[in-house]
């Protein structure tokens, strides 16, 4: 028997991208292919919960470990230990480096913990199993010693470690399922995610390693010259595939109406996919415009998890620990028109890219690349741990570029992680908005989107990488779901409010891009029928920041540090008529950092406090009402750093001068400016 594991087998994982189906069978077609792929099996070793015990308290389950076979240590991402006992095994397949699928076994733990319900009965998780799903090859059940399924897993993300010794699960989502909902009354609660799990256990390979091809020399980085192709390049072009957004938790919630205002908050699973173009243009999200890439030739995603770029490793090839960002927003449409941002998260960071689906057969550097048309998923389990998130304040949004130095993960500079000082708790980097923003009768007629993006080196689009769903909040015994998601669609949530590629009357949406950055100004006026107009804006940062960075790294090396990463710190339209009610909204209850209004000489400005500048992933929301209908103009925005330009303009449709012309459109802008 020969045994060789290509370093491409380093990343053998499996994407799915959403929750899984529960219907159809392995057929005859699937375990032929399985068999003629290579067989591997897992067993013994350690696993890891780190508990949503805030979501479990608010549908009414408390969680007691046992202290048989218990470890409850921690590491650093917070997960509680146990052993894996030594019998049994799982067993799956793997091609190219990447898992197709489970096949068979089981593993079971040592000790565990026992569920406590609210109506005084518990459910016995000691000495837990997981067992692969009879018509699922890619879930595994939680089963208890009984024989029933409390939990399965999804969006796991496997990676060899340890010399090929281990199987490590870096991540997976453990979901209700439907007989624990049903257990405790709680239908809602079917399928929401409620921990996040890791593993590592040892490793046996059996038959002849199926690897159809090496590694990539010269390795397809962005820039790299595509070799025979005069004058082509690979280029970076990430794109969003799929999201879903859980509850992952509600504090002092009371629903609608109630006197708490509670804090709500949801984080999404993401789905990713590379761009799949090798010479010619293909759609890698099908049936959207922004689908295909315009990059002919895929280039790589850089996909090393943090402090792990540090001498000697200088990882390729910017020199440092380079790996995508993630960030989530919540928005809702007013009955009015308007168009608001309600809540924003901090910003996860990614650490191994499982390549699931690939198109080629590169080596993927085990983990740390994305290789052409390969997926990933991080689970909402995931996606919500303090130990992965970090402030927005922190990344260079338009090179993606990570200071580490001086972050809350390494804030002595030291190159190791330490986050004594950091104080991340598990709310502190999560979206957050209250109960009276989602509240139906709080507001009546509103409805809401959410969306997700990335952000990563050298991406050549920024609008592919991001995409939004529309939803619900819906309200049952103190947990808030974001209920009915469908209508997925690459892009920008502005786009949604305005088309710019089907502009309703009476509106603008205009792309700021430059080096700095991209940003977009959106207006809808709308005719108030008493010979007055409201022009509703909403100005969106996406990446843009004129940062100021220091230290070895600003570019490539080990060591960035991000001094200031702020956007713009005011907004001036040109107002003529006679101006009344002016408004300022950044997504929060009590006013606070509002921007300040005032109007000098026909033009209405508003200002940020100290500290309050827009900055990247979020908009923030303007209006003026006026006594004269659109024209052409444009509005300004004032750079919070200083440098050159000051500021910058972008078209959009301003209150006309008082003094009647030509230009002025008393039956609406028609969209032409």
């Amino acid at each position: 028997m020969v045994v060789r594991v290509s370093a491409l087998a380093l990343a053998c994982a499996f994407v799915l991208g959403s929750a899984p189906s529960h219907a159809g069978v392995i057929d005859k077609a699937q375990k032929a292919e399985a068999a003629g792929q290579q067989s591997w099996s897992a067993w013994g070793g350690d696993i890891g919960f780190r508990w949503n015990r805030g979501i479990l308290g608010n549908i009414g389950i408390h969680i007691e470990a046992s202290p048989t076979g218990q470890q409850l240590s921690k590491n650093l991402r917070g997960h509680e230990w146990f052993d894996v006992r030594e019998t049994g095994g799982l067993t799956f397949t793997v091609k190219n480096g990447s898992m197709q699928q489970f096949t068979g076994g089981m593993l079971q733990m040592r000790g565990g913990y026992v569920l406590r319900l609210a109506d005084g009965s518990a459910i016995d998780l000691r000495d837990l199993s997981f067992r692969i799903r009879a018509d699922d090859p890619k879930v595994l059940d939680v089963v208890s010693g009984d024989g029933k399924a409390w939990f399965y897993t999804d969006r796991v993300m496997f990676e060899l470690a340890n010399g090929k010794k281990t199987l490590a699960i870096r991540a997976a989502d453990l979901r209700i399922a439907p007989a624990l909902a049903n257990r405790i009354g709680r239908s809602d609660a079917a399928n929401i995610e409620i921990a996040d799990l890791m593993l590592n256990t040892a490793i046996n390979i059996q038959g002849v390693d199926v690897v159809e091809g090496g590694s990539c020399d010269p390795y397809p980085w962005p820039g790299t010259a595509v070799e025979g192709v005069s004058g082509e390049s690979y280029q970076a072009d990430l794109f969003m595939q799929a999201i879903q957004f859980d509850p992952v938790g509600c504090q002092s919630c009371d629903g609608p109406g109630g006197a708490n205002d509670g804090t709500v908050s949801w984080a999404p699973s993401s789905t990713l996919r590379n761009n799949v173009n090798d010479g010619t243009a293909q759609a890698t999200i099908s049936g959207d415009p922004l689908g295909t890439s315009t990059a002919l030739y895929a280039g790589y995603i850089a996909w090393w998890t943090k402090f792990s770029g540090n001498p000697p490793n200088y990882n390729p090839p910017y020199k440092n620990d380079q790996h995508p960002f993630l960030i989530w927003n919540l928005y809702r449409f007013n009955a009015d028109g308007s168009f608001e941002q309600i809540g924003r998260s901090g910003v996860k960071h990614a650490f191994v890219s499982v390549n699931g689906g690939c198109l080629d057969s590169c080596d993927h550097l085990g983990g740390h690349a994305l290789g052409r048309g390969c997926g990933d998923t991080y689970g909402s389990g995931n996606n919500d741990s303090p130990w992965d998130m970090a402030p927005r304040s922190e990344i260079v949004p338009a090179k993606a570029i990570w200071g580490r130095c001086g972050s809350i993960f390494d804030p002595n500079c030291t190159g190791n992680y330490d986050v004594s000082d950091g104080g991340n708790d598990e709310w502190t980097q999560r979206l957050k908005t209250h109960e009276s923003q989602v509240d139906p009768a709080a507001n009546p007629g509103a409805t809401y989107l959410m969306d997700s993006w990335y952000i990563a080196r050298q991406d050549i689009n920024i609008y592919n990488s991001m995409a939004t769903v529309t939803g619900t909040p819906h309200y049952q015994s103190n947990m808030w779901s974001f209920s009915g998601q469908s209508n997925f669609r690459l892009g920008a949530a502005i786009d949604r409010w305005v088309d710019p590629t089907n502009l309703p009357p009476n509106s603008m949406n205009t792309e700021l891009a430059v080096n700095e950055g991209h940003a977009k100004v959106a207006v809808k006026v709308t005719d108030l029928g008493d010979g007055t107009w409201r022009y509703d804006y909403a100005v969106m940062n996406f990446d843009f920041a004129r940062a100021v960075t220091a230290g070895q790294g600003t570019g490539h090396g080990p060591d960035p540090r991000v001094v200031s990463n702020m956007g713009f710190d005011s907004l001036s339209i040109p107002a003529g008529g006679a101006i009344g009610a002016t408004n300022f909204r950044n997504g929060t209850v009590d006013n606070a950092n509002a921007w300040t209004s005032s109007t000098t000489d026909g033009t209405v400005t508003w200002t940020a406090p100290q500290g309050a500048t827009l900055d990247w992933g979020t908009m923030y929301s303007y209006s003026i009402v006026s006594s004269t209908g659109p024209v052409a103009g444009n509005a300004t925005l004032h750079v919070a750093e200083d440098g050159t330009p000051a500021s910058y303009d972008v078209a959009t449709l301003v209150p006309a001068p008082s003094a009647p012309d030509d230009t002025v459109f008393t039956d609406g802008f028609d969209g032409t400016p």
